[in-house]
C-alpha cells in the first residue's frame, strides 16, 4: 500500500531539519499525501548554515507543492528559543492548527570517527550534541502545546538507528553515539508523556538512506547508484530519501497510530506492516 492520493489534505505538518536527507524526503512525501508542510533549516537562498551544503529549505517546498501539497519555507536556526517560538506562533496564525511535527534536526559539518572523547576536539563534541539534542527539546517544547490542541497529533523523532541497533553496537564516536542515543530516548519520553493527551511519539530510523551528501561520498547519482554496490555491496540494501517519508505518511494515515507509542520503528520494519514501497518497488530493511 502506498498512500493514497490527498489522504493527508486538510493535516498541517512541520518537518524540522527539511533542507535535504531524511528530512525533504519526509516533506515531499507528506505533500504528494496532500499535507501542508512547513519546512525549516538554515540553509536558504539568501544564507547557507555552516555545512555549507547548495541545497535549500526554498528548493524542497517547491518539492513539496510539485508533489501535489503545500510546502511553506521559514529560515529557523533550532538552537534560537525565538526562532522557534515564532515559527509555531506563525503556524497557529495562518492555520490555527499542528497535525504532526516531525524532528529530523541535526546539522554537524564533520563527525570524528574513531576517536575516544579524550582525542576528539571537545568544543565540536559538544556543538554536535547542541545540534543533534537541544535543537529537538527545543521544538518540542514549543510546538507541541500547538499539536495537542487538534485531536490524535503525531511526533516523529528521527533517528539512525534502532533502540536494538544501537543499543547493541557502539556507533564509532562517542559524541555521534550519544547524540542518537538521545533521540531514541527522545522518542521514548514523548511517548510517555504525549499519550495521556491522546497524540502518539515514536522514534523513527531510515535504513542506509541515499542523501545527496552520500550520493556524493560514492561518487554516484539517485538515477545510478547501484554502481556503488560493486565496491560496497551491502551498498545494496541502500534506500531512498522519499522511502522513510512513506513511512511517516502511513503512520500519519493510520487511525490506530497510538499503537507504536513510545516504540523504535525503522522504515523497513514499517515497510512490511503497511505495505509501502521504495520509490523503485523495492523494500529494504537495511536494520532488519
Amino acid at each position: 500500500m502506498n498512500q493514497a492520493p490527498a489522504s493527508l489534505k486538510g493535516k498541517v505538518a512541520l518537518v524540522a531539519g527539511a533542507t535535504r536527507g531524511a528530512g525533504r524526503g519526509i516533506a515531499v512525501q507528506l505533500g504528494a499525501a496532500g499535507a501542508t508542510v512547513y519546512v525549516t533549516g538554515r540553509s536558504s537562498g539568501a544564507q547557507r548554515s555552516e555545512m555549507d551544503r547548495p541545497e535549500t529549505i526554498e528548493e524542497t517546498a517547491a518539492l513539496v507543492d510539485q508533489a501535489g501539497g503545500q510546502g511553506i519555507a521559514v529560515r529557523v536556526d533550532h538552537l534560537v528559543q525565538e526562532e522557534v517560538r515564532a515559527l509555531v506562533a506563525r503556524i497557529e496564525r495562518e492555520l490555527g492548527a499542528l497535525h504532526l511535527l516531525v524532528n529530523d534536526i541535526f546539522g554537524a559539518t564533520h563527525i570524528e570517527w574513531n576517536k575516544t572523547v579524550w582525542e576528539s576536539d571537545l568544543d565540536y563534541g559538544l556543538r554536535t550534541l547542541r545540534l543533534a539534542v537541544d535543537t529537538h527539546a527545543i521544538t518540542s517544547h514549543f510546538a507541541i502545546p500547538l499539536l495537542l490542541k487538534a485531536p490524535g497529533g503525531l511526533v516523529v523523532e528521527v533517528n539512525d538507528g534502532t533502540a536494538e541497533y544501537n543499543g547493541m553496537r557502539y556507533r564509532n564516536s562517542f559524541f555521534y553515539d550519544i547524540a542518537k542515543a538521545a533521540v531514541l530516548r527522545m522518542g521514548f519520553a514523548l511517548g510517555h508523556e504525549l499519550g495521556p493527551h491522546g497524540a502518539t511519539g515514536v522514534s523513527l530510523s531510515p535504513g542506509w538512506m541515499r542523501s545527496e551528501a552520500m550520493l556524493e561520498a560514492f561518487g554516484v547519482t539517485e538515477a545510478h547508484w547501484r554502481d556503488a554496490v560493486a565496491r560496497v555491496p551491502g551498498f545494496a540494501v541502500a534506500e531512498s530519501p522519499a522511502y522513510v517519508g512513506r513511512a511517516v505518511v502511513a503512520l500519519a494515515q493510520d487511525p490506530q497510530v497510538a499503537r507504536w507509542n513510545g516504540q523504535s520503528l525503522s522504515s523497513g520494519q514499517l515497510a512490511r506492516v503497511y505495505g509501502f514501497t521504495d520509490l523503485d518497488g523495492s523494500q529494504p530493511d537495511a536494520w532488519g
